[in-house]
Parts: structure tokens; sequence; C-alpha cells
């Protein structure tokens, strides 16, 4: 075999030495443990000089495999596929024949799976010159910290990273918003209950937690009351509080940034999800997907959801059948209008945070209760404004001083029915009803269960709750006396009624429409 003249000159040379070799070639670079001093040592007394030859043995670092793996990637993907599937995955192993890729989550250790691994595999081929199997798995960290290890109990061992010391909160949560400064009356001890029990065992207790109302009643500070009491308990625990409406932001910005896979992980790996005004959901079909698969990876987790919203799922217009069903899984409770017992009771605890319970009287409260009959935040408006309107005047808090600050709302007042009449009304709707079924009134009142009197009593309870407003309580007292998990299930079931039948649907409208302006 021929030779460069230089190779043969120094063959001369060194016959009777050792040459030493030293590798700077990555194709030369032996095991360590083969070669310890890193250099090649050949007996030169031999009568030829052959070339080194690589050995089977050879590995490169898992680290290097992949970037020279990614380099060529680059020339046959686009570069927004690359950014967003290739280049977070992480080389945890090499053994020179396996490569193994660790992903963020396991919806990208299924998406390259699927579209990635025999590209990558063939490209292996062409950079290193053998076969080259590519595995992708999820990172070890994230597979335990998603077992839901928030609630263990502190005795417990945890698989929690121990620099992790604090836990991350997305959303403003405000501190007024606790359970302490929650005034429970007849309206909302359903939902105040309920939220109680989520946060004294989260994602075990009433999960999904699902609380609607109108606007304004307390539904919002039931929820981040919830993330206060979970937060004092456990530190670490990561919440995440969030309008709908930010919901379906995020998701059109990571469509439009190709930034799915990161969406996707910062919000399923929250442990508790605290989302307002869900009802905004309808109508949208893409960010509907995406809650949906969000919600079932939370909640198969074993975490915490809570929704609130205007109106019951079941309400919820052109929101897809499989989320109503898994809004209802857990606990739906509803927050009604306070009565006036219960919106004094709100106005001296106001007056008590604020430390003003001597500079306001206890008729001019009973006056702005009497006067303000909307919601909790209109209530607590109006004493701000009757103390606005006192500084201004320079004058001490009275009732005079109340009419003259709420003479809007004191109209307001006027021109509304007076409360009293709407027992006047409800017995209308008895009436109405009864006819159109015939039975008596008598026989809503009674306690029989039979199907003759039990159907029209339910369709009397749904449009006494959606004409009158009245509470729970008070349509359950109007019945004979039963209790709101009765009238619930009243509600619940002639709402069935009208999107599975449209003869019963029919009849009800027809009784609707005979009350016209009476109820």
């Amino acid at each position: 075999m021929a030779f460069p003249l230089q190779l043969q000159t120094v063959q001369k040379q060194v016959r009777t030495k050792q040459l030493n070799l030293f590798v700077s070639s990555p194709y030369f670079k032996p095991p360590e443990a083969c070669f310890p001093s890193r250099m090649l040592t050949y007996p030169h007394w031999m009568g030829t000089f052959a070339a080194p030859l690589a050995s089977p043995l050879v590995t490169l670092p898992a680290a290097e495999v992949w970037t020279t793996l990614l380099d060529r990637a680059r020339l046959d993907l686009p570069a927004h596929v690359v950014s967003t599937w290739l280049v977070p995955l992480t080389a945890d192993q090499y053994d020179g024949k396996r490569l193994v890729l660790t992903a963020p989550d396991q919806w990208s250790v299924e998406w390259n799976e699927t579209k990635h691994t025999e590209l990558l595999e063939s490209l292996g081929r062409q950079c290193f010159g053998h076969p080259l199997n590519i595995t992708f798995r999820v990172e070890l960290e994230r597979i335990t910290r998603s077992q839901m290890d928030l609630f263990a109990p502190s005795g417990q061992a945890s698989n929690r990273t121990p620099e992790r010391q604090f836990g991350a909160i997305v959303g403003v949560l405000s501190t007024r918003y606790t359970f302490a400064e929650f005034v429970v009356g007849r309206s909302n001890e359903l939902a105040a209950a309920a939220a109680t029990a989520v946060a004294s065992a989260p994602g075990k207790t009433y999960n999904p937690l699902f609380i609607y109302g109108a606007t304004g009643l307390g539904k919002t500070h039931l929820m981040q009351a919830i993330a206060h009491e979970i937060i004092e308990k456990n530190p670490s625990c990561r919440v995440m509080f969030i309008s709908t409406e930010q919901f379906t932001n995020d998701v059109i910005t990571s469509i439009a940034k190709r930034a799915m896979p990161d969406f996707r992980r910062r919000y399923r790996e929250t442990d508790l999800l605290l989302v307002d005004d869900v009802h905004f959901l309808g109508g949208k079909e893409t960010t509907q997907e995406e809650f949906f698969h969000t919600f079932n990876a939370i909640y198969e987790a074993g975490r915490q959801v809570v929704l609130t919203s205007d109106r019951p799922p079941s309400e919820i217009p052109r929101l897809e059948s499989r989320l109503v069903s898994r809004f209802e899984w857990g606990m739906v409770a509803d927050i009604a209008q306070p009565d006036l017992e219960h919106r004094i009771a709100i106005l001296r605890r106001k007056a008590q945070v604020d430390r003003l319970e001597h500079a306001i009287p206890d008729e001019v409260i009973e006056f702005i209760a009497t006067t303000v009959q909307a919601n909790v935040r209109e209530l607590e408006g109006s004493i701000i404004k009757v103390l606005a309107y006192a500084s201004l005047r320079n004058k001490p808090v009275s009732l005079d001083v109340a009419r003259d600050a709420l003479r809007d709302k004191v109209r307001q007042s006027d021109a509304r029915a007076p409360r009293s009449s709407r027992h006047d009304r409800l017995r209308v709707i008895q009436q109405r009803v009864a006819a159109e079924w015939g039975v008596s009134v008598d026989g809503l009142q009674a306690k029989s269960r039979s199907r003759a009197v039990t159907v029209p009593r339910q369709v009397a309870m749904y449009l006494s709750r959606e004409l009158l407003g009245l509470h729970l309580v008070e349509i359950g007292k109007a019945f004979g006396g039963r209790d709101h998990s009765t009238v619930i299930h009243s509600l619940d079931r002639v709402t069935s009624m009208l999107s599975e039948s449209g003869e019963f649907r029919r009849r009800v409208e027809k009784v609707r429409e005979g009350l016209g302006g009476t109820a």
C-alpha cells in the first residue's frame, strides 16, 4: 500500500521508537476506559504503518449528538416546527445506539413520536453512519410533580424539588376577599358551605365547584377566599386565577406565536385553577376545545377547579355538552340576591371593617339596605356615596343626608313594586300553572309526590325563580316547606325537560305568556 511521502519519512525516523499522536478530530475520541491518556501509541518497529481504526465503543455526549441532529433537522423542517417541537427537547441519554430525548409534557412526547421519530432516525444514519433509535419521554421532575403532592400531609414525604419553597400565583387576589370578610346569609349559605369544604379538602370535595348568580353577589369573593385559604395552608400551591376572557386571549396569542405546548404546560400544571365568568366560553369552539383538555388534565390529576358564571351550566348558550356535563360533575351552587336582614348584616360588616360603625347610625344602614336591593357591590357603593356626600357637605351622617345622597336610588325603589306584592304574584303563577295542568293550588303545596302534581309543582317553582327571582328558601316555603335541594332538583328537572320535549316547552311558554306583566 502506498503512503504519502511525509508518512514514509516519519516511519523511517521513528521505527525504533513510539510515536504519540494527540487526537483532535471527534472521530478519534476513544472511550476513557480504553484510552485513559487520551492519546494513541503505536509501535513503529513493525514493517507497516496503518491508520488507527475507529472503535465501535466510541460514543459522543448525548447533548452533542442531539445538537448535531438538531442542526441537520433545520435543513429539512420549517423553522417554526423546529422551534416549537424540537428545541424544547433535551438530550438525556446516549449509548451509541439509542438517543433518549425528554419533553416537557406527554402531549409533546406523543406529537414528536408521531411526526418526527422517522425523520430523526434517518438523519441519525446520515450524520453518524450507523442506525440510531430515538426515544421520547416526559421529564422525570414533571412526572413526579404532577401527581398531586400539593395537598399531602405536612409529615408525609413529598416529591417536590427541595429548592422550591413557594408556589406561583397567576392573577391578582384581593386581600379583602377572604372567608372572614364574607357575610353568610340565606341567599348564599349553600355556596359558602361548598367553598369552605373545597378549601378544606381541595381536589377531593366538590370538584369542580361551580358557583353561579347575578353580578355583584359575591361569586368572585368566594372563589378568591378559597385561594387564600389553600395558600395559607400550603404556600407552595400553584394558583391560577383568570377570567374566561384572559384564557381566550392566551389561546389566540399562543396559536399566533406557535407556542401551544408552552400554553398547555402553563395551564395544566397548576394546582388550583380559578376561572371567572365561564359563560363567555359559549360559541368559542377552539377555546372550548382547549378548556376541555385543560379541565380534564387538572381533574384527572386530582387537583381543584373552581368556576363562576351568571347562570347554571345547562343554561349557557352554545356551550358544548361535554363541558356542561363536566361542570356539573361536582357541586353547582347558586348565590341569590340578599334579603333585607342579610343586606343589613353586610352593611354593618362593611362599616366595621372600615372602622365606621360609630359614624354611621343604624337607621342609615337600614335605610340603605331597604333602598338598595340589587346586589352587594351596589350596597357597598351606596354607603361610600353617603359618606362622601356627608364629607362634602361638612355634615354628620344622618337619615336626611342619606336620602339626599341616594335620591336616584330612592326614585328607583319607589318605581319598583313593593316586596310584599311578590307573594301575590307567586300566587298568580301557582294558579296559572295549576289551571294548565288541571290540578289545584293546594295540590301544588301538598306533600304528595304523584306525577300528576309533581310536574306542575316543578314548573311553578321554575317560573317563580325565573320571573320573580325568589330565593330557593322562599320558593321551598311557598310550596309546602320544601328544602332548597328539592327546589334545585325541580329547577334542573324543568330545564332538562324544556330541552327534551317540544310539547312540554309549548305548555310552559303558554303559561309564561298568560302571566304577561302580572308576574
